[in-house]
């Protein structure tokens, strides 16, 4: 496929907010992937997405297509526990699509346990593989294409918890304190490669206490799901990060709940 290698001005009538943009979804068949690969297409981006899981990755990619006619919305399986697997869908993506503009990092999972005293190791073992190991294959992958875009830009989901961690929350929210301070790295990369004139991308993190959507309300009607991000919401959060220059979004915490 070959596609322009520059977006339209920003200026055009009538043109979405991404038009022309290409953008890399990582972990995009769960509740907060679908969310955003719909905003991603419905502002014009074509949208390249990745999981772990075929058959969830495929019900994504094709509830994205129908929602949208016409939008480009792709889906491959990539282990991005795998550094070279990662980099190879970097390039792939770059080659096919003739940029990137944007790697959106939406690995999750969590472990808890309920006291201090009785968490379990392996759970950091398995927390430190999906909101660490990925954030930092996938950054290192992307991390030349965001540069080559102009506009790219790179954005990890957090938890409130990185900054206030509880007894009973130590791994997780160790981990995510751990890819926070990878995607800050990023972001200094980003601006010391920026020279004397600003950065031409970003990294910035996006923090919830918790995402939350219409089957969870819908299984708890009575719940307040208090201070939780809507995936909506978050989607568009996201999407919004284009909107503003580089140099504003570069390094920065966006805070989507209240901060504790």
């Amino acid at each position: 496929m070959t596609t322009p290698t520059s977006s339209p001005s920003p200026n055009e009538p009538g043109e979405r907010p991404l038009d022309g943009a290409v953008v890399a979804v990582a972990g995009a068949a769960g509740p907060a992937g679908r969310a955003t690969l719909l905003r991603l297409a419905e502002a014009g981006a074509t949208v390249v997405a990745s999981d772990s899981d075929p058959a969830r990755l495929a019900e994504a990619v094709d509830a994205a297509r129908y929602a949208h006619g016409g939008a480009s919305v792709t889906g491959e399986t990539v282990d991005l526990l795998d550094l070279d697997a990662t980099r190879a869908w970097a390039d792939r993506t770059e080659k096919e699509f003739g940029r990137v503009d944007g790697l959106i990092h939406l690995v999750g999972g969590w472990r808890g346990s309920k006291t201090f005293a009785d968490a379990p190791l392996a759970d950091w073992d398995t927390l430190h593989n999906l909101l660490i190991r990925t954030a930092q294959h996938t950054s290192l992958a992307f991390h030349d294409a965001l540069l080559r875009s102009g506009k790219g830009r790179f954005v990890l989901i957090s938890a409130g918890g990185a900054t206030k961690p509880t007894a009973g929350n130590a791994a997780y929210a160790a981990a995510k304190a751990a890819a926070e301070a990878w995607t800050l790295a990023l972001a200094d990369s980003f601006r010391k490669l920026g020279g004397e004139g600003d950065p031409s991308a970003a990294a910035a993190i996006l923090v919830v206490k918790a995402l939350v959507h219409d089957a969870m309300r819908a299984e708890r009607p009575n719940a307040k799901f208090a201070g939780f991000t809507d995936v909506k919401e978050l989607a568009e959060a996201i999407t919004g990060l284009w909107d503003q220059p580089a140099q504003e979004v570069n390094g920065t915490r966006l805070w989507l709940t209240p901060k504790p």
